[in-house]
């Protein structure tokens, strides 16, 4: 019994070691609770009203869903797609040309339990995707073949979108596998382009977000670092750099990018056990500092720096929180400028 009292004692000496001592940043907003098991969210920004923007977040268990909240944290019910097999992350893009005359903005999500990707359209919510597309297909290993994470590429060169897609397990090269989405008159497909990313072994890889105007795309080696790819495809599939691995406590979680029209920007990235938000350079990746958000066991986030509303002036910052909901911050809390 005392053996087992003085190990419950060094619990809860290091847990407390761990935890942050940075001044706590409160949310703005709470959201609603899901069902399950809130993991990721993602960010549309209304074109014709700013207002009626929607953050969608991802609910990740077999009756899983994913749920689309109003700028005041309230479930919007005709936005959700439920009866999703464990969905993990989810990623929006902006004007996927479905045809001469038609762009959409689309919803893209993993779908691990069927071993596929989901793809929607955006705010109208229709499936384009025929029910799913399978991804992993090559490997021979079941284990290797369940999505997590996902994020979405468009090229500057040519418009075109991908999605990059990771999973739950995978080798030590070529973890995340990119697929071209194309359109034509017999409907949507998604096209294997190639697989790259490095992993280390440690933990897994989860979190991908992807820099659009600068042509990259970041991945969290949970146990080791924050890696740097080429999204583009023709540039290569060299690993860029792995940086930041000793500003974390245990688990490298999600990552933001919040982006500006003068080019500046920064990578926001979940602490996860140490209950912080590290922040870095967007063009030199390096640290710059970390904050406090009151959240617990943060999984996904994501961030634009477009005003929204009177809350919301300075951009929108959305976490996960392990309460089965996602917490809003006004970008300007985070005193990125």
């Amino acid at each position: 019994m005392k053996k087992l009292s003085f190990l419950l004692t060094l619990v809860a000496v290091f847990n407390s070691c761990n935890q942050s001592k940075l001044t706590k940043i409160a949310p703005d907003v709470i959201t609603e609770f899901t069902l399950n098991d809130t993991d990721d969210p993602a960010i549309w920004v209304n074109p014709e009203n700013v207002e009626k923007s929607i953050v969608f977040g991802t609910d990740k268990k077999t009756n899983g869903a994913i749920y689309a909240f109003d700028l005041n944290g309230k479930i919007i019910e005709e936005k959700t797609i439920r009866n999703i097999k464990r969905p993990n992350n989810v990623d929006i893009e902006y004007g996927f040309q479905l045809n001469d005359s038609t762009k959409t903005d689309i919803l893209v999500f993993t779908e691990r339990e069927k071993q596929q990707i989901r793809m929607f359209s955006v705010p109208d919510m229709k499936p384009l995707d025929g029910g799913g597309f399978k991804v992993f297909e090559d490997e021979t290993l079941e284990e290797n073949k369940l999505p997590m994470g996902v994020g979405l590429y468009k090229s500057p060169k040519d418009a075109k979108v991908y999605a990059i897609v990771g999973r739950k397990t995978g080798p030590a090269d070529g973890y995340l596998y990119q697929y071209a989405l194309n359109a034509d008159s017999l409907g949507i497909t998604s096209n294997y382009v190639r697989k790259f990313g490095k992993f280390s072994g440690v933990k897994e890889i989860e979190a991908i977000a992807i820099d659009d105007e600068n042509g990259f795309v970041y991945f969290s080696d949970e146990g080791v670092c924050i890696k740097k790819y080429y999204a583009e495809p023709s540039l290569g599939s060299e690993e860029i750099s792995c940086f930041g691995g000793e500003y974390f406590s245990e688990d490298i979680e999600g990552i933001a990018i919040a982006s500006y029209t003068d080019g500046h920007g920064y990578l926001i990235v979940s602490n996860q056990q140490k209950g912080e938000f590290n922040i870095f350079d967007r063009e030199t990746n390096a640290f710059i500092t970390a904050i406090n958000l009151s959240t617990t066991e943060t999984d996904g986030c994501e961030a634009v720096t477009v005003p929204l509303n009177d809350m919301f002036k300075n951009g929108l910052f959305v976490a996960m929180n392990d309460e089965k909901n996602f917490y809003f911050y006004d970008l300007g809390k985070l005193g990125l400028q």
